[in-house]
């Protein structure tokens, strides 16, 4: 990765971060760390560091740990909140053209694999001769030091083994673009090339991890032609979500034992175990063979991971005035361990049905190869069955819970708001810039400025306006048009709702003070 920007520096970002232009910040919370956060190394986890090549792989961390800037200047750091933005599919698409860069017009297969082992071990040598730390400035912590004499093996052992490494990152560079060309040829006609630009803060996570199975077939003569089935059926583009207070969201199991209700987990609840929706991120960021104690560690660590505190001032009175009408109005639905998905509320239901019947088949029986309840791993010393069991129950012969049934999840959970200060914009597509302008549907705007950084605490949400009013906008922010695309949509959560007898009053037009006093007591979940 390090490589990427001596071999091709007009793609790649500035010289202190190259991943700046993909949204991945250096994070001063890690001190002397080598990469941005959002990076790890294989070394950090290994017994003997220098066994091995070290690999580097993206992290939960580029996804779920943002930021936002205070008046001031301060950067306050979400962790488990979003990165509004990483943008995943920028990243893939320059490491495809770095690639194409130094191919240039030669057709031949194995003269295009020596041109790229020539690039990168060209490059090794300028990094060699610039800094006996190049790739890990020195660093060092209280499990590692990667010291020049560190840095000098690890080089040697990417040596000989470089035709092989080399060939293996290609391949796989090559085949997740093209594979994401496919899907957008399916899904996104019309839409492709500015698809392709990708979206800070957003991703076809079903779709990027379906395209390794396409590829698969893609390649095979034979099944060529039932490659493309494998792709979903519909766009699934949405922000990423906070991962923070799992517990909140945690399915309950029935009585017999032989289902899961009452929760979910992402936006329309269709993996309900903690375990395999870690598993999935894993394999949406491209990781082929995920480490099951990454995904083990996670469940542990997000269980009860506070939301991040509202970091502006509250008028308490105010919020106690919204207390009532948010009780009144929205805690039914938004209440902890709701497993209901709601498809009546006018929303794009594109992401809600991308999982068909063949995804669900092959993704039950990916996830049940990767962790079965049988697989053990070490961790810290300790043999442990992170897929053995759910909250207390066996999964031995249940792997059919890992993905709910398809008829399950045509829609989308309401989820407790903790948080929800720090998760703008809003509706699983990120298509409403603040909660004033989710709860007041007349004033949403048909296009605004999505990945700012500073923000609007009015109206609850990132800085949306087309002007930037400091200079902490974002230089990843971009116009996000509602109109676009229709998986875009602004529709949706803005008409009342009567249940039981209830109304669950939703659109706040004709009562925009009620709106305010509910967005200030929003303010202290």
């Amino acid at each position: 990765m390090r490589l990427l920007p001596l071999i091709a520096p007009g793609i790649w970002g500035s010289e202190d971060n190259f991943l700046d232009v993909i949204g991945l910040f250096n994070d001063p919370r890690q001190n002397g760390y080598p990469m941005p956060r959002g990076i790890g190394i294989s070394a950090l986890a290994q017994e003997d560091p220098s066994a091995n090549v070290d690999y580097a792989s993206f992290t939960c961390g580029a996804c779920h740990i943002g930021r936002v800037a205070k008046p001031n200047g301060e950067v306050v750091y979400l962790d488990g909140g979003v990165n509004t933005e990483f943008n995943i599919v920028l990243y893939r698409v320059k490491v495809y053209q770095t690639l194409q860069k130094v191919i240039g017009g030669e057709t031949d297969k194995l003269k295009q694999q020596q041109l790229l082992i020539d690039a990168f071990l060209g490059a090794l040598e300028e990094a060699k001769a610039s800094s006996d730390t190049f790739f890990y400035r020195n660093y060092r912590n209280q499990w590692v030091n990667f010291d020049a004499a560190y840095e000098k093996a690890q080089i040697s052992l990417f040596t000989e083994r470089a035709a092989e490494l080399i060939g293996n990152f290609s391949k796989r560079a090559t085949d997740n673009y093209t594979g994401y060309a496919a899907l957008l040829d399916k899904n996104y006609k019309g839409f492709q090339a500015r698809s392709l630009e990708g979206f800070p803060g957003m991703a076809d996570a079903t779709g990027i991890f379906t395209v390794n199975s396409y590829n698969a077939f893609r390649e095979n003569f034979f099944t060529r032609w039932f490659a493309s089935i494998i792709l979903p059926g519909s766009p699934g583009i949405t922000d990423f979500m906070s991962i923070w207070e799992q517990d909140k969201r945690k399915a309950e199991w029935g009585k017999s034992h032989k289902r899961l209700i009452n929760g979910g987990g992402q936006w329309n609840g269709n993996i309900p175990i903690p375990m395999y929706r870690n598993l999935a991120a894993q394999m949406t960021l491209g990781l082929a063979d995920p480490d099951i104690r990454v995904s083990a560690f996670a469940v542990d660590l997000l269980d009860k991971l506070p939301a991040s505190v509202y970091p502006f001032d509250v008028d308490i009175a105010l919020a106690k005035q919204g207390e009532d009408l948010f009780l009144k109005n929205c805690a039914q639905c938004h209440q902890p361990h709701n497993g209901k998905v709601y498809s009546n509320l006018n929303v794009n239901l594109d992401r809600s049905k991308v999982v068909n019947w063949l995804i669900r088949r092959g993704g039950i029986s990916s996830f049940n190869d990767t962790c079965s309840p049988d697989t053990s791993v070490d961790m810290t010393g300790v043999a442990t069955k992170p897929c053995a069991e759910f909250d207390g129950v066996s999964l031995k012969g249940k792997k059919d819970l890992i993905i709910s049934p398809n008829k399950q999840h045509h829609g989308y959970n309401a989820r407790p708001l903790s948080g929800i200060w720090a998760q703008a914009p809003y509706l699983h597509n990120g298509s409403i810039p603040t909660v004033y302008h989710l709860l007041v549907p007349n004033e949403r705007p048909a296009s605004f400025v999505k990945s700012r950084l500073d923000y609007d605490q009015e109206k609850l949400g990132y800085a949306w306006a087309d002007s930037p009013t400091t200079p902490y906008e974002g230089e990843h922010s971009y116009i996000f048009d509602t109109t676009s695309f229709q998986s875009f949509s602004n529709s949706g959560h803005d008409t009342d709702i009567e249940e039981n007898g209830h109304v669950y009053k939703l659109d706040w037009s004709d009562d925009k003070t009620g709106a305010l006093a509910i967005i200030e007591y929003l303010k202290t979940l």
